[in-house]
């Protein structure tokens, strides 16, 4: 096939003990999916149906790399997350299936741009602009599920500089990794190559150049990111 240029490498997260990598063609975040977070961003969370934004893959940056502070924001946010990688088709799905869709979990961070998300959620836009830039998704190698189990419960932390900045369990999630994957597969055919970001536990704040951060799921290991100067 020839093409009009020369199309970018299929972005992809390597799968952690392994040589392989898992070709990623599109990530959903779940939005407020933590009580306390969505208390401390102005919100009385209950369990209405979950809703979600995407990111494009290209916006995925692996943990230990350092990226720029980001463009047209002056308020650039840390958002710690466990990340579901899907394996196989996944359809309208069970709560009670759900998890044999599953092909691993990595830790992530939704980096938010926060100031220009509240203008947009503010005037009724959508958040695009906040959640989905260059350098927004950062992960760390995918755990497979066979080597783990399912994944409900475990300690979720993130430290700026040596500080503590979030410290939750996953099981304070509003909706559990069953119930994610249930509900989103009524509206996408879900796929290999899916990324699913849970939401975010209370404490986010801002990152300034030169903060590093790190950030832990038990029997996931570690997430590090180091934020550099403005391009």
């Amino acid at each position: 096939m020839d093409y009009v240029y020369t199309p970018e490498p299929i972005p992809s997260v390597p799968v952690r003990g392994s040589h392989l990598q898992y070709a990623v063609s599109r990530i959903f975040c779940v939005g407020r999916n933590y009580a306390a977070h969505a208390r401390e961003m102005g919100f009385d969370p209950d369990r209405e149906p979950p809703f979600y934004f995407t990111k494009a893959a290209n916006s995925l940056v692996l943990s230990g790399a350092t990226i720029p502070y980001s463009l047209g924001t002056s308020n650039l946010h840390y958002e710690m997350e466990l990340v579901i990688a899907i394996s196989k088709p996944a359809f309208r799905v069970s709560v009670e299936t759900a998890q044999d869709h599953i092909y691993g979990y990595a830790c992530g961070l939704d980096m938010t741009r926060r100031d220009l998300q509240i203008k947009s959620r503010e005037i009724g836009r959508p958040w695009d602009f906040g959640k989905a830039f260059e350098n927004s998704a950062v992960i760390t190698p995918l755990v497979p599920k066979s080597e783990i189990g399912e994944l409900n419960l475990g300690n979720i932390d993130l430290f700026v500089n040596g500080v503590t900045k979030q410290k939750a369990d996953l099981k304070d999630m509003i909706w559990n990794v069953s119930e994610i994957i249930s509900n989103l597969s009524e509206y996408y055919h879900l796929n290999t190559g899916d990324l699913i970001y849970t939401g975010t536990p209370e404490g986010v704040g801002p990152v300034v150049t030169g903060d590093h951060l790190v950030g832990n799921i038990d029997q996931l290991g570690s997430l590090e990111l180091h934020i550099g100067p403005a391009e």
